[in-house]
């Protein structure tokens, strides 16, 4: 176990900045991901101006964040670019310790642990600081060069394996979510071929039309009304975890889109084409303006309407009617003008079923692709931790 003093020697470079030169910032990443280049700026922006360069093979850490393993070797996109003292630099001496075999020990928790520990500062732990005396404390277990060589050959066999398992796991899910979209497109086709399309302004209740909510939601108010918005509709469903409650004063303007369970709820503004059907929950609830609320009338199941309108055709048609720069979104007049295959309610019920029942398989197929992906963010710690313990 040798500590840092005995494998790194400070460097200083410094530089004064020129108020009409611009300058690459760099920044380290937590968790030893990396030095990178934070932002540009003309040395006018930047009040400090003594500086320092970090170069290519320079370990550099920030001494704020040490304790989120803050710590890097320096590769070619950061090479000439300066940082604050906030970031000291160092030498390493590469006839002790191979850079990679540190680089990858700076992506190790008992490394941040250890700056944990040793750091200084205020009880809150978002202000502990590990100034350079301190940094010399540090320690890593360091076997012969040849031994550091064939440590780092096989970290990165193993990762190359993890990286193939995770693009593999990245291509899956994408066919996955490919399954129901076909399906969709596929029974919606055949539907729009055998029955007659009718406007979704022709099949809903009359008195309460296609109408989105409230525009101005104001200050959550705790006992206030449950009102949905933008987020709360995700595939499929109405996420309850953080609906916003509103002032019941605001929302007794907005009687026509108050919801009584079942309606088509559909996103319209800050994105589009979500869709989800209200749920006994929600009842008494109401929406903000990004929803439009669709009832439809009993010769449509709401259900069998957010499947027809999930289909990628019909959200190619309403992007098709996408208004807007910053906040983008469809009209309701286009929303209205939607057409649905009026199939009678027997064969729209054996469709929500076949769909529901597809549906579930891919969800299912899905779960078990995120186990898969958490099981593959475990392995790296767990290969680097055996590394590191002179088990690997």
């Amino acid at each position: 176990m040798v500590r840092f003093d005995g494998i790194l020697q400070r460097i200083n470079r410094k530089t004064f900045l020129d108020d009409s030169s611009s300058y690459n910032c760099v920044g380290v990443r937590w968790y030893g991901n990396g030095a990178f280049v934070r932002e540009r700026l003309l040395g006018l922006e930047i009040s400090r101006k003594q500086q320092w360069i970090i170069r290519s093979g320079d370990v550099v850490y920030n001494k704020l964040f040490a304790w989120k393993g803050a710590f890097s070797v320096a590769d070619g996109t950061v090479d000439g670019c300066i940082v604050s003292d906030k970031f000291p630099t160092y030498e390493l001496n590469r006839s002790l310790v191979d850079p990679k075999y540190l680089q990858y020990y700076f992506r190790t928790p008992p490394l941040w642990r250890q700056a944990e520990a040793i750091s200084k500062g205020a009880a809150a732990i978002s202000k502990l600081t590990l100034n350079p005396p301190q940094f010399w404390d540090l320690t890593i277990l360091l076997p012969p060069l040849d031994e550091q060589h064939r440590i780092v050959s096989w970290i990165e066999a193993l990762a190359a394996k993890v990286g193939e398992a995770f693009e593999e796991r990245r291509q899956t899910e994408e066919q996955v979510e490919a399954l129901f979209g076909a399906a969709l497109d596929r029974t919606v086709g055949q539907l729009r071929q055998k029955y007659e399309n009718q406007t979704l302004m022709h099949l809903v209740e009359q008195e309460r039309g296609i109408s989105y909510g409230v525009v101005l939601t104001g200050a959550p108010n705790d006992n206030g009304v449950p009102t949905l918005r933008a987020g709360d509709l995700q595939k499929f469903r109405v996420i309850l975890n953080n609906v916003k409650r509103i002032d019941p004063d605001i929302e007794a303007k907005y009687r026509r889109t108050r919801l009584r369970g079942n309606e088509l709820l559909l996103r319209i503004r800050g994105g589009l084409g979500e869709l989800a059907v209200c749920p006994p929950e929600m009842v008494g609830g109401n929406v903000s303006r990004e929803i439009a609320v669709i009832p439809f009338t009993d010769c449509v199941l709401a259900k069998f309407g957010m499947y027809v309108l999930a289909a990628p055709e019909s959200q190619s048609r309403m992007r098709a009617h996408l208004r807007g720069t910053s906040y983008v979104g469809i009209n309701l007049r286009d929303v209205r003008t939607l057409p649905i295959p009026l199939a009678p309610i027997a064969d729209q019920q054996k469709i929500v079923a076949y769909l529901d029942d597809i549906r579930a398989k891919v969800d299912s197929l899905k779960k078990l692709e995120s186990e898969t992906a958490a099981e593959l963010d475990a392995l790296m710690p767990s290969i680097l931790s055996k590394a590191f313990r002179g088990e690997l």
